[in-house]
């Protein structure tokens, strides 16, 4: 079965880094686009960037536009989130996600807390 497992999350000060990674599993990874999407408390989840299935084409939410980076790896199956410049406004649950035949599927999230 399709499994996606994220990590990578933690505390950090603002203007710090983190880099978040999402091993897949369960599915043809090199042929599947993925996507990072977050939640904070009380606010509904959010796309953050997408990559296509072989990297040449990414996408960025405008609020994390010059700070962060999605790659992926397609030889180890994984994804990441690199995350620079890190915010307060930034807190919340990182979790990646990739649509496979037509269905969505996420992993279960990791924390990141930027504080001020």
């Amino acid at each position: 079965q399709v499994q996606l497992v994220e990590s990578g999350g933690g505390l950090v000060q603002a203007g710090g880094s983190l880099r978040l990674s999402c091993a897949a599993s369960g599915f043809t990874f090199s042929t599947n686009a993925m996507s990072w999407y977050r939640q904070a408390p009380g606010k509904e989840r959010e796309l953050v960037a997408g990559i296509s299935s072989g990297g040449g084409n990414r996408n960025y939410a405008a609020f994390v536009k010059g700070r962060f980076i999605i790659s992926r790896d397609n030889v180890k199956n994984a994804a990441y989130l690199q995350m620079n410049s890190l915010k307060s406004e930034d807190t919340a649950v990182y979790s990646c996600s990739a649509l496979v035949i037509g269905v969505r599927y996420w992993g279960q999230g990791t924390q990141v807390t930027v504080s001020s």
